[in-house]
């Protein structure tokens, strides 16, 4: 199969780049190339996907199989590729986002949610659920029923470029090392270490993209675990055990997390509270994606593998700017320990 990567330098554009070179495919990757390094055996191409001249003069008269489409800003660079592509790629995979379902998500909720509105030729980039909108709907005007709509719920692995995953290894690493010299190696958990957690990872989420182009799959699915794959408390756990085990896991309660200001997914990532609107963001339905052939694999895989990533880093890039994880202040983790 000929495979057409939109990007695939950085996160899951990477590990869709690496998914088709490990199946065989002849793939090719259209690029800034600033991101990230090319993968051996690729075709390359470079532009800025932001201007249509220089798209249309990489990607030539070319024709390919199936294409993967990883942008994630404002819909119209995602409409120029889709019409150049319409009439020359037989398949269209898009990585959406659940963020397009209407506020605040339904627990249970499917693929037959309300969405937002969202203009395929918009340049504005603001709204992040309306923009992932737009980019679905130029997808759906120019391939129709030749397109998958992957609808990923939280992303974690190697290469994570938003840093929540990376927030609390780093947090674990400096509460063992601090335990260590005798100092405080307390960390704060948000509780209940039983609440269910959805995530995928992303060379799950990658390979899984690969394997419906190679078979015609497409649709629409949230593209994310089942419901309770693993739990805050088997995820902090693993994160303790990989940094050197010694950090240590005081539980605190929701409600007196919100008593304190704290708030899930941007202070606390990945947890959301058991109540109020982000309840649900780890329990929707699943089972369509499921039925498709989306497994994803341990949590505690992915948490290994993602420090052993970071290991290997010059720098550690533990927040990407822009990308809303701030992580607790140490005034708000010196409070909540007191």
């Amino acid at each position: 199969m000929r495979l057409l990567v939109l990007g695939g330098t950085s996160f899951v554009g990477r590990a869709v780049v690496q998914a088709g070179v490990a199946a065989g495919h002849d793939v090719t990757t259209l690029n800034r190339g600033t991101t990230g390094p090319d993968e051996p055996g690729v075709d390359v191409r470079r532009a800025d996907r932001r201007d249509p001249d220089a798209v249309r003069a990489a990607l030539g008269s070319d024709t390919w199989d199936a294409v993967v489409d990883t942008w994630s800003s404002e819909p119209r660079p995602v409409a120029t590729t889709a019409d150049l592509l319409a009439d020359r790629v037989g398949h269209h995979g898009y990585v959406s986002s659940r963020s397009v379902y209407t506020w605040p998500p339904r627990a249970g909720g499917d693929e037959s949610e309300p969405v937002v509105a969202g203009d395929p030729r918009s340049d504005d980039a603001a709204d992040y659920a309306a923009a992932k909108r737009g980019g679905e709907l130029a997808v759906l005007e120019r391939f129709g029923d030749r397109c998958l709509l992957a609808r990923a719920g939280l992303i974690l692995g190697p290469h994570e470029n938003v840093g929540r995953l990376p927030w609390w290894l780093r947090t674990t690493r400096d509460a063992d090392a601090a335990a260590r010299s005798g100092r405080d190696g307390r960390v704060v958990a948000p509780g209940p270490r039983e609440r269910p957690l959805q995530l995928v990872d992303a060379r799950d989420l990658a390979g899984w993209m690969v394997r419906c182009a190679e078979s015609g799959t497409t649709g629409t699915f949230d593209a994310v675990s089942p419901p309770g794959h693993t739990t805050i408390g088997a995820l902090l756990d693993a994160c303790v055990a990989v940094t050197g085990g010694g950090a240590e896991l005081v539980w605190v309660t929701p409600e007196r997390l919100a008593g304190a200001g704290v708030s899930g997914w941007s202070d606390l990532p990945v947890w959301t509270p058991p109540t109020g609107e982000l309840a649900a963001l780890h329990d929707s339905d699943t089972s369509a994606a499921a039925t498709a052939g989306l497994t994803v694999r341990p949590a505690e895989e992915t948490v290994a593998d993602t420090w052993a990533w970071l290991r290997g880093l010059d720098e550690e890039p533990w927040q990407i700017p822009g990308r809303g994880v701030t992580g607790l202040t140490a005034a708000q983790r010196t409070a909540l320990l007191d």
